[in-house]
C-alpha cells in the first residue's frame, strides 16, 4: 500500500476513537442530564446529524482546496468538540452537550472522506483493499475510545470530564499525523482548477441500478448499526442494569468487530464479488436480531453486537468498493457527496428515533423493525442482478 494509505490508517486510529467514546457515553450522560428520558440518545443523534449536514459542505471544500487542509481542519474541529463536551458535562448543560456532539459529527464527516482519499491513491484493482486497510484504523480506535472513556473518570473528580479531555488530545494527534498526507496529482489538479460540476448530470448517474445497490448497502449497514448500537448502552445500563464495565466491553467488542474483518473484507470482495459480500452482511444482521431477541443476558448483547459489527463491515466495504464503478473521475465529488449524504441522513434518522422507540415500544420491537429494511436490500440486489442479466441478453442479440 502507498504511503498515503498508511498515513490515513494511522490518522483514522486516533480520529475515529472519538466516535466510540461518544457512542458509549452519549446516551448514559444524556439519561442523567436530559430533560426527559426520550431525549437520552439525542447527544448521539446530534453527532450523526452533524455528519449528515456536513457531508456536502466538506465535499465542496475539498473540491475547492484539496483534501489535506480539510483533513487537518476536521481534526482540529474534533479537538474543539472535546473541549466543549468537557465543559458541558461539568456544567450539566444538555443543550451544550448536544452541540458538542453535532460539532464532533461535522469533524466525523471529514473522517469519512479518508476512505475515498485512500482509494484515489491506488489503482482501481487495489481500491477495495485500500478502503478496508484504512478502516483497520478503526480497530485501534475501538480499543482507544472506550478505554479512554472509562479512564477519564479516574483522572477527574467530575464524571466523564476527563474522557472528553482525552478526546481533544487524540484529535490533536490525528491532526499532526495528517500533516504528512500527500495530495495525489488528481487532487492538486482539481483544487488548482477549482473544478466546477462536470461529467454527466447526477440524475443520469442515478439511473444505474448498481449505484443504488452501492448506496443502499452502505446506508442499511450504517442505519441499522446505528439504530441498534445507539439503543444498546441505554438498554443495558439504564434499563437492564448491567454495569458500565460490561456495557463498555459490549460496545468495545462491537466496534472491534466493525473493523477487524477489514483484514480480509477487501480480499473477499475481490474473490466472491460485491453482491455475495452484501448477502453475507445481511445474513449477519438477521442472526444479530435473532440473538438479541433470545435473551437479555450479557452474552446475548455481546454476541448480537459482534455480529452487528461484522455485518456493518461487509455491507459498508462492499458498497464502498462498488461505488467508484458507477462514476467517472470528474464526477467523483458529486457522487461521493450524494452517497454520504444519503448514508448519514439515514443514520441520523435511525439515531434520532432509537431513544424514542426503545422507551415507547421496547427493545424487541426495535429489533423487529430492522427486518423489513433487510428485505428491501435483498430486493434491490435482485433488481440489480435482473437488470444486469437483461442488459447482457440485449448485447448478445
Amino acid at each position: 500500500m502507498p504511503f498515503n494509505v498508511w498515513v490515513l490508517t494511522l490518522a483514522q486510529a486516533f480520529a475515529m476513537s472519538a466516535t466510540p467514546m461518544m457512542m458509549l457515553l452519549g446516551g448514559i450522560i444524556g439519561a442523567d442530564i436530559a430533560p426527559s428520558p426520550e431525549l437520552a440518545t439525542l447527544p448521539i443523534a446530534s453527532m450523526v446529524v452533524g455528519v449528515a449536514l456536513s457531508v456536502l459542505p466538506v465535499s465542496k471544500l475539498m473540491q475547492r482546496f484539496g483534501r489535506k487542509p480539510i483533513f487537518i481542519s476536521g481534526a482540529l474541529m474534533a479537538a474543539t468538540s472535546g473541549m466543549l463536551a468537557a465543559y458541558a458535562t461539568s456544567k450539566q448543560d444538555f443543550v451544550l452537550f448536544c452541540l458538542s456532539g453535532m460539532l464532533l459529527g461535522s469533524a466525523g464527516a471529514v473522517v469519512q472522506q479518508y476512505r475515498f482519499a485512500a482509494m484515489e491513491s491506488v489503482s482501481e484493482q487495489l481500491a477495495a483493499k485500500a478502503a478496508s486497510r484504512v478502516l483497520l484504523g478503526g480497530l485501534v480506535a475501538a480499543i482507544i475510545g472506550p478505554e479512554l472513556a472509562v479512564l477519564g473518570g479516574v483522572i477527574s473528580d467530575q464524571a466523564y470530564v476527563g474522557a472528553f479531555s482525552f478526546l481533544t488530545i487524540v484529535s490533536l494527534i490525528a491532526a499532526t499525523i495528517l500533516c504528512f498526507y500527500r495530495e495525489p496529482k488528481i487532487e492538486r489538479s482539481s483544487s488548482r482548477k477549482a473544478t466546477k460540476a462536470t461529467g454527466r448530470p447526477l440524475a443520469v448517474i442515478l439511473t444505474q441500478p448498481k449505484l443504488w445497490v452501492a448506496i443502499a448497502g452502505a446506508t442499511l449497514g450504517y442505519a441499522m448499526m446505528s439504530f441498534v448500537m445507539t439503543a444498546t448502552p441505554l438498554h443495558m445500563h439504564h434499563i437492564e442494569h448491567h454495569s458500565l464495565a460490561d456495557t463498555k466491553w459490549v460496545i468495545q467488542s462491537h466496534i472491534i468487530a466493525m473493523y477487524l474483518p477489514s483484514l480480509i473484507s477487501g480480499v473477499l470482495v475481490a474473490r466472491i464479488g460485491v453482491s455475495k459480500m452484501m448477502l453475507l452482511g445481511l445474513l449477519a444482521y438477521v442472526v444479530t436480531i435473532i440473538t438479541a431477541l433470545l435473551g437479555r443476558e450479557l452474552l446475548n448483547y455481546w454476541a448480537a453486537l459482534v455480529l452487528l459489527g461484522i455485518g456493518w463491515n461487509f455491507l459498508f466495504v462492499a458498497g464502498t468498493a462498488l461505488l467508484p464503478r458507477c462514476y467517472n473521475t470528474d464526477e467523483r465529488y458529486k457522487v461521493q457527496a450524494f452517497n454520504d449524504t444519503f448514508i448519514f441522513g439515514a443514520q441520523a434518522m435511525a439515531s434520532l428515533s432509537a431513544g424514542w422507540v426503545i422507551h415507547a415500544l421496547g427493545w424487541e420491537i426495535l429489533l423487529i423493525i430492522c427486518l423489513p429494511v433487510i428485505a428491501a436490500q435483498l430486493l434491490l440486489i435482485a433488481w440489480w442482478k435482473l437488470s444486469k442479466s437483461r442488459m447482457l441478453q440485449k448485447e448478445r442479440l
